[in-house]
């Protein structure tokens, strides 16, 4: 006879095991960063909770815990009376994140030639080829995280973890705003070129060349997303078009 006092789940098998809650913290924040950075959460859209959780599978408490996280990194802006809601960076956050984002990956560049391994170099030349298949397939997605993860390799390599912690918390602010820049053709022919020559460069160990690459290569970027902003503003039913 079962002992009324032993949970009436005891004697089921476990089918799945329990998610650890450390993990299922970073899975929802890790979740709701692609959601923006895709534009799944535009610019400006207010979050709907329950719409989240639903989504997500999770009750409010562990969203909110990464609502909290997302705040801090500036994702997100949570008001007491309104609720939360994405971020929308103004055109002088832009040009002044993207300023301060070249001299890093600049700097890091230098360093990255000084301290890379070959084993890595030829990571970042597989990372490539597998980019250049996506553009070829029209896939936005594949080809942003295996650029996005260009950049991040280049950034390791560099040996520095003070830089790597800049680095990460201003990439993350402007992760969408990069996604969101590479829908038109041209744009990744221009990229996938840059990417060539960092190539190159990283071959080579020309720290001093691949610093101006990377430089002139955000710079760039930021022209380009200042551009896509202001058209945006022109006409605002385009930024939803454009994160579907």
């Amino acid at each position: 006879m079962q002992n009324s006092s032993e949970p009436i789940t005891s004697n089921l098998p476990r089918l799945m095991p329990k998610v650890e809650r450390q993990r299922l913290h970073d899975t929802v924040v890790e979740h709701l960063r692609g959601f923006i950075t895709e534009g799944v959460l535009a610019p400006g859209k207010k979050l709907n909770e329950r719409e989240l959780c639903d989504t997500l599978g999770i009750s409010r408490t562990p969203l909110r815990e990464a609502l909290k996280v997302l705040a801090m990194e500036g994702l997100i802006e949570i008001s007491p009376n309104r609720g939360a809601s994405v971020s929308r960076m103004s055109e002088e956050e832009i040009r002044e994140t993207f300023e301060l984002m070249s001299g890093i990956e600049a700097f890091a560049g230098e360093l990255a030639c000084e301290r890379i391994t070959d084993q890595e170099v030829e990571e970042i030349k597989a990372l490539h080829y597998a980019m250049v298949v996506s553009k070829n397939q029209n896939d936005l997605p594949g080809y942003y995280h295996r650029n996005r993860s260009i950049h991040d390799m280049i950034n390791l390599a560099a040996r520095n973890s003070a830089l790597r912690q800049v680095y990460l918390s201003l990439n993350r602010r402007i992760h969408a705003l990069r996604f969101r820049s590479n829908h038109q053709a041209p744009k990744w022919e221009r990229a996938l070129h840059d990417h060539e020559e960092m190539i190159v460069a990283l071959e080579a160990r020309d720290g001093k060349r691949l610093s101006h690459i990377l430089h002139h290569h955000l710079l760039e970027k930021r022209d380009a997303i200042l551009l896509m902003v202001r058209a945006e503003a022109e006409q605002p039913e385009s930024i939803h078009q454009q994160g579907a």
